[in-house]
């Protein structure tokens, strides 16, 4: 009996834990997304587009190396690495088809403090200058990549950290405002970081709290020391940066690649230094030798993790937030998702592994991500193309960089990052559709800029959840205790065929940033159901349950939606009475909501709004003004729609659902 019984219980065993090959096959495309895409690359369609944005990213990919190897306080040489092996490994892992992972001026900057403390630049007597077998590197240089490098490790193995506890679903914790002040906050410090290079300044690394302000007190004391050389083709360089770039914007439409003036630059200004010999007649500081080939890989310094394991929280944070930013970006614009949870993985890993090739941390840029948008890059094809061609810098061109002048370097820096500092145009937005986000914004940049990114970033989360929770118990909520249906028919012939179904749909909470994603969600499932509907008209008369919508609850629709005829056209108007406040993520959820189902032919209506509600709608996005959206109540919607003198089905089924935070 005793045997029969563990054999049973064997035989369950085994049923349970044998791997079926489609398990196997949906985890591996879950966790390596090229599975997934790659099989179904079309050459012919992508390949071109993919080609010409390879090699414009790959332009940026060795500027921009080179530019944050500097910012991180290493030898430039390791940003060209750093350019290389992160790339690879998100695009095998990582979901964004339009995110162009690299170096990345805010990871950059948060090492150079761990870089600075522990390998100083006054220690470079101290060390011995023999050449050591990587490279031919000093090993005041091999110090300052190690550590790095085991920030880049260590931050990496928090980020895979996360991934396994899966704290992917609390990023909707850090909203659009804060990343913006955030990301803004962090470009400005890059900026100051890079005026000593623009103005041929030599001044001590300064860093800290309060360290943006002591860097601005230090350069006016030493106004007299600034190099003319220097600011003149600083100057020069940021004018025509700015100018052409401003022109490939206006003109890329009429033409199809535009001017890689960066390259230019580079390459004129390396020229002239080399032809005029500055660095020894004017004493203009230039990148100095670029050694070639990739050296062989070497662990990280284990022994120096504990000491930067705060610069590694802050690279594992900002770079994951700001990555996801744009990863997610990309998918609204594209029209694909994004794992929130598999991007812990995928920049965790282009943290781990590049980090054993000597490489500074990693994460995606806005000024790259761009670049693939306006060229037209279809997949990650075209990341991996620009590594061929940065493999071409390393081993062939790179030596040529020696006459390249930091300040033009630096000039290239400050333009790359315009996209973020022209988030400031941002206050406008914020302060038009809630002025507690505009408060927010404002703060988190004070915040950040006075310390670090990390530490604003932190900030802005913490104190976007305490004015959640001082709102939600103030506000005010319709509340149903009946399941009420309601269905009735107006008929007026025009077209005997064509009939137009509309749901009404209650929205009786406040939207904000934490359940702004599940109400897209649930009025997307709804949407989506009715489009894919086959059923004849006549099943509407059965059952069919509008849920109320709570985003906060975990309930949605729990009843099959009526199935309209496929002559039907499906409209929806929500009902805001009960919509007592919200922010700016999720005004913006709604107007998504509005252009996506205006793209699916479905029309939106909105009734019971409040003005503060849409005169924040109205500053958000760009509405259809041609025909009236939002409407004083229901009745005025319905009338209006009856107008059309089209045959109506109006569905309206109300479930009081609500659930506290």
């Amino acid at each position: 009996m005793t045997g029969a019984k563990r054999k049973k219980k064997s035989v369950l065993w085994g049923k349970m834990h044998t791997p079926h090959w489609e398990d196997i096959k949906q985890w591996c495309e879950r966790r390596l997304p090229i599975l997934e895409w790659a099989p179904q690359y079309n050459l012919r369609e992508n390949l071109l587009p993919d080609t010409v944005s390879g090699v414009m990213l790959a332009v940026q990919q060795v500027t921009q190396g080179l530019s944050f190897a500097i910012l991180s306080s290493v030898h430039p040489v390791f940003g060209l690495y750093g350019s290389l092996f992160p790339a690879i490994i998100y695009a095998i892992f990582g979901m964004g088809r339009h995110v162009a992972t690299g170096t990345f001026a805010l990871t950059s900057l948060i090492s150079a403090n761990a870089v600075e403390r522990l390998v100083p630049q006054s220690s470079r007597n101290l060390t011995t200058q023999s050449n050591s077998s990587v490279l031919g590197l000093s090993d005041f240089e091999l110090q300052r990549i190690g550590v790095a490098a085991a920030v880049s490790f260590l931050g990496g193995v928090i980020q895979m950290v996360m991934f396994v506890l899966q704290l992917g679903s609390t990023t909707f914790l850090v909203t659009e405002p804060v990343i913006s002040a955030m990301t803004t906050g962090a470009a400005t410090h890059v900026v100051t970081s890079q005026v000593k290079y623009l103005l041929g300044i030599k001044m001590p690394y300064i860093s800290g709290p309060l360290g943006f302000f002591y860097i601005y007190a230090y350069v006016f004391e030493n106004i007299k020391s600034v190099q003319l050389e220097a600011l003149l083709l600083s100057l020069l360089s940021i004018v025509v940066l700015v100018l052409v770039k401003e022109l490939n914007e206006q003109f890329k439409r009429k033409i199809k690649v535009v001017l890689p003036v960066d390259l230019v630059l580079i390459i004129a200004a390396s020229f002239a230094c080399y032809c005029t010999n500055m660095e020894s007649t004017y004493g203009l500081e230039v990148v100095g030798h670029i050694p070639n080939g990739i050296p062989p890989p070497r662990a990280p310094p284990m022994n120096i993790l504990s000491a930067v394991l705060t610069e590694a929280f802050g690279v594992a944070l900002v770079g994951y937030v700001a990555s996801l930013a744009l990863a997610q970006g990309s998918a609204k614009k594209f029209k694909y998702s994004v794992d929130d949870n598999q991007e812990f993985l995928a920049h965790g890993l282009s943290n781990v592994i590049p980090s054993f090739f000597f490489c500074i941390p990693s994460a995606a840029a806005m000024g790259r991500t761009a670049g693939l948008y306006s060229t037209g890059a279809k997949t990650q094809v075209a990341c991996l193309i620009s590594c061929i061609f940065v493999l071409i810098v390393i081993y062939a061109i790179g030596p040529l960089l020696y006459w390249l002048p930091m300040c033009v370097l630096a000039s290239i820096i400050v333009v790359g990052l315009k996209g973020m500092l022209i988030q400031f145009r941002d206050l406008k937005k914020y302060w038009n559709v809630d002025k507690i986000d505009w408060g927010i914004w404002v703060s988190t940049y004070i915040f950040t800029i006075c310390f670090a990114a990390n530490v604003g970033l932190l900030f802005g989360v913490v104190c976007t959840i305490a004015i959640v929770i001082g709102r939600f118990p103030r506000a005010k909520t319709l509340s149903i205790t009946n399941m009420k249906e309601l269905e009735f028919k107006v008929k007026t012939e025009m077209h005997d065929e064509t009939l137009q179904q509309v749901k009404i749909i209650s929205i009786n909470n406040p939207l904000v940033f934490l359940n702004a994603k599940k109400l897209n969600t649930d009025l997307m499932k709804i949407i989506l159901k009715e489009n894919d509907s086959s059923h004849p008209l006549d099943d509407a008369s059965k059952c069919e349950q509008n849920t109320l919508l709570n985003p906060l609850s975990n309930g949605s629709c729990n009843e099959e939606a009526s199935q309209p005829s496929p002559s039907e056209k499906c409209s929806l108007l929500l009902d805001c009475n009960g919509l007592t406040f919200f922010d700016y993520t999720g005004v913006s959820t709604l107007v998504e909501l509005y252009l996506d189902c205006k793209s699916r032919g479905v029309d939106v209506f909105l009734a019971n709004c409040s003005a503060s509600l849409i005169k924040a709608m109205t500053s958000c996005g760009d509405l259809d003004t041609e025909k009236p959206i939002f409407f004083d109540s229901v009745p005025a919607a319905i009338s209006t729609i009856q107008s059309n003198k089209v045959s109506w089905i109006i569905n309206l089924s109300k479930v009081s659902d609500h659930s506290e935070v």
